[in-house]
């Protein structure tokens, strides 16, 4: 049980890079284009260093596409995080049935249906 919480945890690591990687740079409007492209693209490769371990590890315990949706819920989580506490921005009532649907997924891919 312990062992196949590690993926989570990497995979929560690397969404954190890939949050900012990705949306990081909506702070810093004035900084030049290509500048938040190769800034971003450094982050993105520390995102890949937690990601890549975290799928070959997790694919020991977890189909390819639990370990996806597993990730899509991570992502939702961290970037809800990121949203309000970095962008401070509102988390809106019709984002969070969004994200409650999505969880739905969750069950649906983890259920074993025999």
């Amino acid at each position: 049980m312990i062992k196949s919480l590690l993926p989570i945890l990497l995979l929560t690591v690397s969404n954190v890079f890939m949050t900012f990687a990705w949306y990081g740079h909506l702070k810093h409007k004035s900084t030049a284009l290509w500048a938040v492209v190769l800034i971003s693209w450094g982050i993105a490769f520390f995102e890949y260093c937690f990601q890549v371990p975290a799928n070959r590890i997790g694919h020991q315990f977890f189909s390819a596409a639990q370990l996806k949706v597993a990730q899509e819920v991570i992502t939702l989580v961290v970037f809800a995080g990121f949203s309000v506490f970095y962008l401070k921005e509102d988390l809106k009532w019709n984002y969070i049935v969004g994200f409650l649907l999505i969880l739905l997924a969750v069950f649906f891919v983890f259920k074993k249906w025999d």
